[in-house]
Formats: C-alpha cells, structure tokens, sequence
C-alpha cells in the first residue's frame, strides 16, 4: 500500500529522457523513439507505449512513425488538483499530421491521467480509431504486473442480456493466447494480493472506449494493449455471451467519425496500487470531479416493484390496478420498512391501456394514503412494437412519424434493437419527436406525483447509427450523452429536483445523470444460474460474482447501486425460494451498497410472513436506510458456480460477510484484525446480523477470528466492542 504522505513531485531531464514522476508512479519519454515508459512502485510496469490516430483517409500514423519528439514539463492546476504535466509533441517535416500527449501527475493522487491530440496542417482529419496508449510486439511493447495469479478483469459495454464479467487467466502453454476487448475500463491484477494496474476512460461524450488485449506466453505479461476510442461490435450468437457474443456495443453499423483540424482522444485513468479497490475509487471520484455526480440527502428509497408479479405488460391479469392496494396495505404492516422513507410502488413494464394516468394517479393517491408514493417507469429510447410494424407508427406522445426518429445499420434498415416479433426498435436521442415524448412520459409522471423514476432499455439510445436528426451529432456515444442530459433537465425542470432516477439496462458512461444504476441484469433471486427449474441467468450468485469486482461505483459514481428486487417466495412462474436463499440475496444485496426492493406477491400467506421476518427487521430497514458497499477481500475468480466471496464494512460496528455458493463444501474464511482495520487489544462479540444472536468472540489478545459458511448459504455478523 502507498505511503500517505507524499513527496515533492520531481521532474528530470536528461539528453536521452525526459520524466515526471510521484512516489507511486514515475513517466519518461523517450526522446529519440518517443516511446513512453510506466514504471509504477508497486512493481507494474509499461515499456514502448504509443500513441496513434487512423485517418480514414491518410490511414494509421503513431508516434513511433514521426521523427521529432519535443519534451515540456509545465505546472497544472485544474479540477482534480495541482501537479506536473508531461506535454510531448511528435511532429515530422515529412508529415502533415503532428500527434501531442499530455502526461499528468497530481499532488496526494497516486494516478496518472493521459490523452493524446492530433493535428493537421492541411486536410482536417476524420478519424473513428484514435489511442492515448498502444503496445504492440513489433513494437516491444511490453506491460508487466508481479504475482503468481495474474487476472484481467474484462467488463462488458453495458448490464444488458446477463453478461458476466470476465476474470481472465493466462493460456495455457499450446494454447492460443488469452485476447478480448474490454469496455470503458479493465483491471490487471493479481487474485492473491489484490494488486494491479487499472486503466479507464473519463470523458464519455463522444467516444466509446475499447480495450483490445492480448496475453503474451509468460503469465503476468500482456504484449499487445490498445485503449482506443471508436469502438463498436455487433452481437454474434455463435460466440460465448461474454466472449464477444453479447458484451459489446451491440452496434449495427460502425463508430462515428471525429473530424477537424485537430481531433482528440478521451482522457485516460492510469493507477496501479497494492489496494485495487482503493485505486477503483478512485477512477469513480475522477469520473466524478470531471463529469458531475448526482448526491442524494434524504434516506435511501425503499420500492415495492410489480415486474417480479406481473411481468412486462399486466396482461397475463395476474395483478391488475386493484390488487395494488393490497400491497400497498400490506406495506402498511411493515412499520420498520417504512420507518425511513415513505415507501414507492413501482408500477413496472406496463400497458398504457391498462395502468393509464388515471389508473397511476389512483394508486398513488391511495398509497399516499398509507405513507407511500408511487413510482414510474419508461424507456425515452426504445420503442416496443410489432416487427415491421412502423409505417403509420407515431412517436409515443406525438404526432410525429415514428420511422423518421429511428436509427439505422449499414443495411440501411431501422436498427431493431431488441429483435423478435414483439422488438424494440433504437430512437434517435437527438430527434425533436423524442424529446418531446420524454415531455409527456414526464408529465404523466408529474400528474401521478411521482417521486421515483425507473428508466429502462438506455443502450439503445447510444447505438451507432448511418443516419441522425442532428448531423452534429456524429457518435452514438454523443447522442446518448445528449439525449441523458436532456432528460435530466427536463425531468429537473417537470418534476422538480427531488426526483430519484434508476436506470436500468444502460451503459455505465455517462453515469452523472442518475441515482443509481443495476449491478447487472434483472435478478430473479434464485441461488445459482445451474438450478433446477429456473432461468438459467439472474441468480444472486451471478449478479454477485460481477458485483464482486464493481463495488466500488457506490459512493463515487451513484449514491447507491441497484442489485435489483428480492423475492420473498417466487419470481413470476418460478419455482419457490426457501428462507436461506433470501437471506443470502438480501445480504449480496447488502454488500453492493444497494437500495432495497421487493418484487412480492404479498397476498400470498407465505410471501407476506416472509416478508415480515426479513423485509420488516429492524436491522435490515436500518441498513438499507443508508446503504454502503463493503470491500472485498476475497473476490469472484472465473466462471464456475461454486464462487466463495468475503466482504468487509469498517465501522462503529464493523460488519463481515461471506458467501459460499459452493453446494458441497464449506468455506472457511479468516479475518484478521489488520484487513478489518480493528485496534489492537480491544475485544469484540461477534453478532449475527439480522437477530443480533452471539456467535463468538473476538477476543482482546486475539489476531483473527473465522466465519465458517455452510454450502449454499451467507453469513453476515456484526462485531461489537466489549466493554
């Protein structure tokens, strides 16, 4: 781990070098290659790194190909702090095309942010493939991190069709060498110790940012790396959902064009540290100080969500409009459930001719009633309807002409961005018709007083497209920023500032424009994608083990995550839950620093007592009043179901957690006093969360205790001082 006191930045040049460099992290630019080396004090290191720009008409030029590479250290002082900034320009006479790098190293930070320009002296350059930092073996290049269990963390674009996340190991010998593109951010690290390097776009109002990789033979060493803008990757149904089947953009054509005189890259996150999550924190507060951030003073909101009940639509009638006042009522009964803030009813995925405005208003009007408000949802760039089905179609809330809003492939065609008969086809953010029907999907939300927003299908808003209302606006990435900022202005200036916004299926950038954002898809509660009778998606064990690694969001992208509903007895047509697998959904739910929902039929006897054991316990309402994630220790590793995962939360009373999904064996987990940050000679009782009934000792003298978990099951225990 870093030191907190932090030396003078230094800055030293030579004939040969040029470098800047902080106690964690130390830059220099070669000045007869212009190479650029990393070598970070946690042993990381990054040698023969390139910048590049593709023109798509002169083609690719990197640093590597330029002649001349002019070095300037000057002072910096902006958002994130004051510090050094590394400027090389690699120009060449021969060229019309120069390429400028900026390097910045800040006081008390232990990250490096980086990008990379280029300029044209004659025909401006149109580029979708640009790079702040390559490595390439033609090149020698090189990145390195110490361990015996090296892992890349490769995350997908957005939190749609059940996508894990990947830990990824080293090939074998023989086999072909372990390579993927990664979205937005990627993590090298090692299992065991937690300590890695982190690299992450923080600009997402232009580009989609791809991380190519490609492991090199000797485990710890990756010999191929590009973080480029202008990614865009069509879903392929013959490859693994995460292996490129279903994590990337889900583009139907290709990234939009950057064009001008001098074009840009995003902004790069460079930090490799000893404490992985505490470099992950850091990228979200970056993320923060650049873009903005949504703060949130009231408790954390608590919902009741009709989607685990009825489904999409309510046409199945398995609930309808009056059955909501039963659930309403039965809320009621939970006083430590709403001790905190007035609970929402979350009317989900409906028919407007079924749950109409008058319809909502009646059942907000009566939760009112009952201490409750009434929550909304909708999808601003999604438009569900029968396939082929456009030609008279308006714009929902318009008169405008639906095919006129579309976004459009390579093909020429209207993108169907959920396909099937009953699809979902991509609205273009930029339209005035969309705007204007987030206008009336507003106003029925302020006409039922809606206080909670639930906002769904988001990635189809930031889909490439051949053909955009607003010609200025040339990436989907742009457009889906645009279209985000305008709704939340337009939901601040409707509905007022008050509004709680959760989004759905959505990318993770641009995260500035909401509350809260799932975890992953949407959780039926089960315990394991593998059991018997239920999807084979949406467990607790699956959203967790992605959870695992993201965390850290909480706090300093949203105010919370969402890990979805709990269930207190079945999802839908879902065979039964028992009382163990909704204590260990409601303790993953704990440890994301989730707010809590439920999506139960509580006119059902079971439902209901379960719900009163659980829902209404009075430990349980406290935490979920304030939620926070907790830091892993022991974190998901690969694809098996049998993940065993520990988490801790300092505190007054420091909480630690373990799951083991594993159906045959127990899992053994220490937790010393030194990882649980716990004052040497203090002793401490170890509570079981939920019935504060003793489970042991912590004892003065003692340096560690252990939490032995059963097979398919979690154990959450509160550690309180003796006096």
């Amino acid at each position: 781990m870093f030191c907190s006191t932090l030396k003078a930045q230094e800055v030293q040049k030579n004939a040969d070098n040029t470098a800047i460099s902080i106690p964690q992290l130390s830059i220099s630019a070669d000045k007869s290659s212009g190479a650029i080396n990393y070598t970070f004090s946690n042993g990381t290191r990054i040698n023969n790194a390139v910048a590049y720009v593709e023109d798509i008409n002169s083609g690719y030029l990197s640093t590597a190909n330029l002649a001349n590479h002019q070095c300037i250290v000057e002072q910096v002082n902006d958002k994130i702090g004051k510090g050094l900034c590394l400027t090389v320009k690699h120009s060449d006479s021969k060229r019309n095309i120069s390429i400028t790098q900026q390097f910045k190293l800040y006081n008390g930070k232990q990250y490096a942010l980086v990008n990379v320009s280029a300029t044209s002296a004659g025909k401006p350059i149109e580029t979708r493939n640009i790079s702040a930092l390559a490595l390439s073996p033609a090149g020698k290049g090189k990145l390195f991190i110490p361990g015996t269990e090296p892992r890349i963390l490769d995350v997908p674009f957005d939190n749609d069709d059940w996508t894990p996340t990947l830990q990824r190991h080293w090939s074998k010998a023989g086999e072909d060498k372990t390579k993927g593109i990664s979205y937005e951010f990627l993590a090298v690290y090692d299992q065991l110790k937690n300590s890695g390097l982190i690299i992450g776009s923080i600009n997402h109002d232009f580009w989609k940012t791809g991380l190519s990789y490609q492991t090199a033979a000797e485990a710890g060493y990756v010999d191929s790396l590009n973080v480029f803008g202008g990614v865009a990757t069509a879903d392929n149904p013959a490859l693994k959902s995460a292996y490129g089947g279903l994590d990337g953009t889900h583009d139907h054509t290709l990234h939009g064009t950057m064009l001008g005189q001098t074009v840009n890259s995003a902004t790069i996150y460079l930090c490799a540290s000893d404490n992985l999550h505490e470099a992950f924190k850091d990228y979200g507060r970056v993320n923060s100080i650049i873009n903005g951030a949504r703060t949130w003073q009231a408790p954390a909101p608590v919902y009741w969500n009709s989607f685990g009940v009825e489904g999409v639509l309510g046409y199945e009638k398995v609930m309808m409009p009056p059955a909501v006042y039963q659930i309403s009522d039965f809320i009621k009964s939970m006083p430590n459930f709403s001790a905190y803030a007035k609970p929402v009813l979350s009317v989900d995925s409906y028919d407007q001719g079924l749950y109409t405005t008058e319809v909502l208003k009646a059942i907000g009007e009566y939760g009112a009633k009952n201490g409750q408000q009434i929550g909304f949802y909708f999808s601003p760039f999604a438009m569900w309807s029968w396939k082929n089905n456009t030609k008279n179609a308006k714009i929902p809330g318009t008169n405008q002409p639906l095919e006129s809003a579309l976004l459009h492939g390579k093909d020429g065609k209207p993108i169907l961005y959920k396909d099937g008969d009953w699809g979902a086809y991509a609205l273009d953010p930029t339209h005035p018709g969309v705007r204007l029907s987030i206008i009336q999907q507003l106003k029925k939300a302020k006409a039922i007083n809606a206080k909670f927003l639930k906002i769904d299908f988001l990635t189809a808003g930031a889909l490439e497209s051949t053909t955009r209302y607003n010609a200025k606006v040339r990436t989907g990435m742009q457009a889906y920023n645009y279209g985000m900022q305008m709704l939340r202005q337009l939901c601040d200036s409707i509905m007022g500032k008050g509004i709680f916004i959760t989004q759905a299926i959505s990318p993770l950038f641009p995260h500035q424009y909401a509350h809260t954002r799932f975890v992953s898809t949407d959780v039926y509660s089960h315990l394991r994608d593998d059991q018997k009778g239920f999807p084979g998606w949406g467990s607790t064990e699956s959203s967790l083990a992605a959870g695992s690694h993201l965390g850290w969001m909480q706090g300093t992208l949203f105010p919370y995550t969402n890990l979805d509903v709990a269930i207190m007895k079945n999802f839908q047509r879902n065979p039964d839950l028992n009382e163990q697998e909704i204590k260990v959904r409601l303790y993953a739910m704990m440890v994301m620093g989730s707010i809590l929902g439920d999506g139960s039929d509580y006119r059902n006897p079971i439902a209901a007592f379960r719900a009163q054991e659980f829902l209404n316990n009075k430990n349980i309402a406290k935490y979920f009043s304030n939620p926070k994630a907790f830091i892993p220790i022991k974190m998901a590793d690969g694809e098996s179901f049998d993940q065993q995962m520990a988490f801790y939360l300092p505190g007054d009373n420091t909480l630690a957690a373990a799951f083991n999904f594993d159906l045959k064996n127990e899992y053994k987990q220490v937790f010393s006093r030194s990882v649980l940050k716990l004052p040497a000679g203090k002793g401490y009782q170890l509570l079981d969360f939920m019935s504060d009934r003793p489970l042991g000792e912590l004892k003065a003298d003692a340096a560690e205790f252990t939490i032995v978990t059963n097979p398919g099951d979690a154990v959450l225990v509160k550690l309180v001082p003796l006096k």
